[in-house]
């Protein structure tokens, strides 16, 4: 199984063999039609991530000591950040997501060239997926005192 730190390095690989800011904004189209294409289940208030332009949906699943993420979104290309970013944290252990710093936004250029409000959306997103990897890891600790 590949470490985050592989994942995120392959993300930033395939973006970076664009030179063309058009093209990277059609892989991340593409990256979006990868996503589970979730339905009423994970569309709640509940799941609604705050801090997003777009309507943002994410959920997580704890299965043998790793976490896995769904997600959705409203928009196309918030759609491929969430596939990206699901793709980096899916099948890590809650220690490794929260160990983990998103240096791979600033290298494959995401921050300089998405808008302010996708950006922070981004980073909502990361966080929210930090939180559920805090939750679980206080879960697990206080399920096996």
């Amino acid at each position: 199984m590949q470490s985050i730190q592989e994942k995120a390095d392959q993300i930033v690989k395939e973006l970076n063999q664009f030179d063309d800011w058009l093209d990277k904004y059609q892989y991340l189209i593409e990256k979006g039609k990868e996503l589970y294409a979730a339905g009423s289940e994970i569309k709640n208030d509940t799941n609604l991530i705050s801090g997003c332009q777009s309507k943002v949906w994410l959920v997580s699943e704890y299965r043998d000591g790793r976490l896995y993420f769904k997600g959705e979104s409203d928009a196309l290309i918030t759609r491929g950040l969430v596939s990206m970013v699901i793709q980096v944290f899916s099948g890590s252990t809650p220690d490794e997501i929260l160990s983990f710093e998103p240096k791979f936004i600033e290298e494959a250029g995401l921050s300089q060239h998405l808008s302010p409000s996708r950006n922070n959306g981004l980073l909502s997103i990361i966080k929210q997926i930090k939180l559920y990897a805090f939750a679980w890891k206080i879960k697990n600790n206080y399920q096996n005192k």
